[in-house]
C-alpha cells in the first residue's frame, strides 16, 4: 500500500490543492450564496470521492476504508446536486455527519498505514481534526453562516495543506525507493 501512496503521490497532492482551492473561495468570496456553497461543497466532495476510489482501486489489497470514504464522498457530493435548494441546516449536518465519517476514516486508514510507516502521524491528526470540525458544526449549528462558512473554509485550508505535506512526504519515499 505504501509504494502504491508513493507512486500516486500526486493524487493525493492535487486532493489537497482542490480543498485549499476551496477553503481560499470561502475566504475571498464570503458573501457568496448558499447555492453558490451547496454547488462548491457538492464539487469537492465528488471529485474527493472519485479520488479516494481510483486510489482505492489502483492499490492491491483490501483498502476498504479508502473505497468506503470514497463512496460516502461521492454520494454527499450527488446528494448536494440533486437537492441544490437544501437549507443551510440540513446543509450544515450534511457536512459535519460527512467530516466525522471521513475523519474516521482517516484514523483508520492512518493505523494500517502506521504498520508500514513508522511514527506515521499526519493522516491519524487529519483525522481528528475532520472529527472536530464536524462536531463543532454539529454541535454549533446557529453560529451564523457567515461564521460557518469561514470555519468550513479554514478546515479546508488546514486539510488540505497537511494532505499536500503529507503527499510531498509519500514522494520523499518513493524517490528513496528509487
Amino acid at each position: 500500500m505504501l509504494h502504491l501512496l508513493a507512486r500516486h503521490w500526486w493524487a493525493l497532492a492535487l486532493r489537497g490543492v482542490v480543498a485549499v482551492l476551496f477553503g481560499l473561495l470561502t475566504f475571498f468570496l464570503p458573501g457568496i450564496t448558499l447555492i453558490s456553497l451547496v454547488l462548491l461543497f457538492g464539487f469537492y466532495a465528488l471529485l474527493d470521492g472519485i479520488f479516494d476510489i481510483v486510489s482505492a482501486i489502483k492499490a492491491p489489497g483490501h483498502h476498504w476504508p479508502l473505497i468506503l470514504e470514497g463512496i460516502v464522498g461521492i454520494i454527499a457530493g450527488i446528494l448536494t446536486f440533486l437537492w441544490p435548494g437544501i437549507t443551510a441546516m440540513v446543509l450544515l449536518y450534511l457536512i459535519g455527519f460527512w467530516a466525522i465519517f471521513t475523519g474516521v476514516l482517516e484514523i483508520v486508514a492512518g493505523v494500517r498505514l502506521r504498520e508500514v510507516i513508522a511514527n506515521e502521524l499526519m493522516l491519524i491528526f487529519m483525522g481528528v481534526i475532520s472529527i472536530l470540525f464536524g462536531l463543532f458544526i454539529i454541535i454549533f449549528p446557529g453560529a451564523g453562516a457567515l461564521a460557518i462558512v469561514f470555519w468550513i473554509g479554514a478546515y479546508a485550508v488546514v486539510f488540505g495543506i497537511m494532505l499536500i505535506a503529507f503527499a510531498f512526504r509519500l514522494r520523499s519515499l518513493r524517490q528513496l525507493e528509487a
